[in-house]
């Protein structure tokens, strides 16, 4: 089955789609078709990985290009997008974002402080690891610009990262052949999860501040002691 038959076969609806226009764009460009779609899964992270790869995977099991260019070139694009993410980031700063906070009627100006007093310290692991988390593996750029993580380190991390993680793929496409769906609907699981973790933070986190709000106001309004 070649690659144009196995996204025929995928299920119908954006993600059909989306295989057909990055199989279309491989097909044109070889395996910088490959890297572009994976340059701009990383700049719209609904855009999945997981499905993206193992076509090229696949691709080059068929013999339209060699499977180290699908390595090398979705790995280029990996970077190139993150980069990009990384320059927002850097744009719009630490004073920026203290000022949003300090807008925002749950966040205080201390967090982003803390948050970025933690990033300093930590964000070498969290750019490496955040690249097999699906979603923040795009989203962590932004926050290591915001910081502004040596521009050396960060890519080296992201290059680390993502060569992992697009091997990983590109190989399941090259073994499974026209089966990669499989893969891609554990993934889809995956994805879920993380987003139902993200709502359950987020709400745990406006919970507790809308309480120690309440308790401040509270304070606030105890007349003196006579």
């Amino acid at each position: 089955m070649t690659t144009t038959e196995a996204a025929a076969a995928a299920d119908q609806g954006w993600l059909s789609t989306l295989v057909d226009w990055v199989v279309g764009l491989m097909g044109v460009i070889g395996p910088y078709g490959a890297g572009l779609a994976i340059a701009l899964e990383n700049l719209f992270p609904p855009l999945p990985s997981e499905a993206i790869l193992p076509m090229a995977g696949l691709a080059a099991h068929a013999g339209e290009f060699a499977l180290w260019e699908a390595i090398l070139w979705t790995t280029i694009g990996s970077l190139v997008g993150a980069l990009l993410l990384y320059g927002i980031g850097a744009w719009f700063g630490i004073d920026r974002l203290r000022w949003v906070a300090d807008k925002l009627p749950l966040v205080y100006v201390e967090d982003v402080d803390r948050t970025v007093a933690w990033f300093r310290t930590h964000g070498g692991k969290a750019v490496f690891f955040g690249r097999f988390i699906p979603i923040f593996r795009s989203l962590i750029s932004i926050p290591a610009g915001v910081v502004r993580m040596p521009l050396w380190r960060f890519g080296l991390y992201t290059t680390a990262g993502s060569l992992i993680w697009n091997t990983a793929f590109i190989l399941v496409g090259w073994y499974l052949g026209e089966s990669w769906h499989i893969v891609e609907e554990y993934m889809d699981v995956v994805q879920n999860v993380v987003i139902v973790v993200v709502v359950a933070v987020v709400a745990w986190f406006v919970v507790v501040r809308v309480r120690a709000r309440r308790k401040n106001d509270d304070h606030a309004v105890e007349p003196p002691a006579a």
